[in-house]
């Protein structure tokens, strides 16, 4: 997280209200996967206490020599088990659970021991390039900083999300070197291992590409922030609330709203709210932990926290009602 400049493990930033890994972990929530492991490193302390409300493991990975090496720092939770791996970076936010759910269908389908999720973009400069023979199929992903001129204008990326046998995970990290630039274990070498071996990798291309940014900056901090909040706009609008000039306004990802109401410009809402049917919240209107009625009219520049607002009642203009 060298670009974000900042104290503040990278995953622990929030995007759309929320600590980036918490979106990782809510999108998995619906799998009922066996078993949830966070590897954890710089500042450990602080992305461990953040998580502790989710069902899962931390294995401590006390020097950061790369993501392979990430992955062997859970070699004793691995060695025992027969199956599939699942494996996501924590700071994929945009990441939804249908698609994952499609990413495991395909990979038990085709009976692989290995499954890579890609995609095409426009610009793929910082993300590793999949490096595909003349049929298509998968022969190795080159990184950024080790790709050639001529790979670097490939544009079928790695999402970075992998399904893999553990069994063939472990033997192949343990034959994976560190000749490159960046001296590390790169866990995206276990594909090349895997057809140098004749294992044949299953490519799945993710066609929204939105979904596997990869959170490195503060400009794509806020980028994968707009995406949520829109996501959640269109939810919202599909429910019957209409949003004027949307995007002007914030509405948090615990802010329930019912049909026939309308927000209008440069309004917040935020925190635990709940707002009824019919609602019209005027502009420069900041809502915080309420509850408002149904029919509820409230005038502009207007702040409310830990409110709790009748139906039919009208909030003049200016009003204040702060709970402290």
């Amino acid at each position: 997280g060298t670009r974000m400049k900042s104290d503040i493990p990278k995953v622990l930033h929030d995007v759309f209200f929320s600590p980036m890994i918490h979106h990782v972990l809510d999108a998995l929530q619906p799998l009922s996967l066996g078993n949830n492991i966070v590897v954890t490193g710089h500042r450990h302390q602080m992305v461990e206490e953040a998580l502790r409300g989710y069902p899962l493991a931390f294995v401590h990975q006390a020097q950061q020599l790369g993501t392979g090496h990430a992955v062997l720092a859970c070699e004793n939770e691995l060695r025992s088990h027969r199956g599939s791996v699942l494996i996501l970076c924590g700071d994929t936010p945009l990441v939804r659970t249908e698609t994952l759910r499609k990413f495991l269908h395909t990979h038990e389908e085709c009976g692989s021991l290995l499954t890579v999720m890609t995609t095409n973009v426009a610009d793929p400069t910082n993300y590793g390039r999949i490096v595909s023979d003349e049929h298509g199929n998968i022969e190795r992903i080159v990184e950024e900083k080790d790709a050639s001129p001529v790979q670097k204008e490939i544009c079928e990326i790695n999402a970075g999300i992998y399904c893999v046998d553990a069994q063939f995970l472990l033997n192949a990290l343990k034959r994976v070197g560190t000749d490159n630039m960046q001296g590390e274990v790169y866990l995206t070498d276990i594909v090349a291992i895997a057809t140098g071996d004749g294992v044949h990798v299953h490519k799945f291309c993710c066609p929204d590409n939105e979904e596997i940014l990869g959170v490195n900056s503060r400009r794509e901090l806020a980028q994968a922030h707009s995406v949520l909040q829109n996501r959640y706009f269109n939810v919202l609008m599909e429910s019957g609330v209409t949003l004027i000039q949307p995007e002007s306004i914030t509405i948090g990802k615990h802010v329930a709203i019912g049909k026939d109401s309308v927000i209008y410009p440069n309004t917040s809402l935020t925190g635990k709210c709940s707002v009824g049917s019919g609602v019209h919240i005027d502009s420069f209107v900041r809502i915080h932990d309420c509850t408002i009625g149904d029919c509820v009219r409230i005038g502009c520049f207007t702040h409310l926290e830990q409110a709790n607002v009748s139906s039919w009642s009208t909030i003049a203009p200016h009003s204040v009602d702060i709970k402290t």
